[in-house]
């Protein structure tokens, strides 16, 4: 089998395509995952403190 650098490139198109396929659909699994929703939503709630107010 030859390397040519056209094989390469076909080759890293290829499976680079479905890395980030792969990689989306395990973002989106962990992202709706039932379990993970208390920690997102404290990290809604808690992106400001009550401390943290507008200049007057």
């Amino acid at each position: 089998m030859d390397m040519t650098h056209a094989t390469l490139v076909e080759a890293a198109k290829t499976w680079g395509l479905f890395y980030l396929i792969g990689f989306s659909i395990c973002v989106l699994v962990y992202t709706f995952w039932p379990a993970n929703r208390e920690r997102f939503d404290r990290a809604k709630k808690n992106i400001l403190d009550e401390d943290d107010r507008p200049w007057t």
